[in-house]
């Protein structure tokens, strides 16, 4: 009986979706962008507030002029969802990061043999990474329209609170599928 060379298919699945997920986690984090406040009485009707976690822009669309650091006048930063935004969504990427160097430790695609436990153990570390960053995208979607803005604005989801829940799902997919790994080491004993 030879040996299967081929790296599982599981493990494939795992190595595509966390990296994909890290990435737009990173993206999302870093984005200025969890929300946008637009129609803001007595401002240009043009004019669109874009809040992140760490930063607040203005951009006038006519002009397309942008302005980022912008004065937090309305105590948005103080809230607990934004709070635990910045607290957990850096978390989640160290998390993520160290989980991947696991799992491509365990995945070995240039070895004969994978390391099917070592390859589970990532993915039991990358599933709580992604939901390190699910928890506070949900929090701050929940709370989105609790949150300070001025009176009689319009408020919408930004793409970067977007691309925060797709990057969690998509570690946490990832995560699954290299949990997965630990099958095999129990068909082994």
């Amino acid at each position: 009986h030879l040996p299967d060379m081929r790296t599982p298919t599981a493990m494939i699945v795992g190595l595509v979706l966390c990296p994909c997920g890290i990435l737009l986690t990173f993206t999302g984090t870093l984005a200025p962008n969890w929300r946008q406040v637009s129609l803001i009485p007595d401002q240009p009707v043009d004019l669109i507030l874009e809040e992140g976690i760490w930063d607040i822009c203005r951009e006038q669309q006519s002009s397309h002029d942008r302005r980022c650091g912008q004065a937090d006048e309305l105590g948005y930063f103080e809230q607990v969802a934004v709070r635990a935004a910045q607290g957990l969504m850096p978390a989640s990427l160290v998390l993520t990061l160290l989980g991947l160097v696991v799992a491509a430790l365990g995945v070995r695609c240039w070895q004969k043999e994978p390391r099917h436990l070592l390859a589970g153990v990532a993915g039991l570390v990358l599933l709580p990474s992604g939901l390190l960053s699910l928890v506070p995208a949900s929090w701050y979607t929940h709370e989105l329209w609790a949150l300070p803005a001025p009176a009689g604005s319009t408020l919408a989801v930004g793409y970067s609170l977007v691309l925060s829940y797709l990057g969690s799902c998509l570690e946490i997919l990832g995560g699954l599928a290299l949990t997965l790994s630990f099958h095999h080491c129990c068909k082994e004993r």
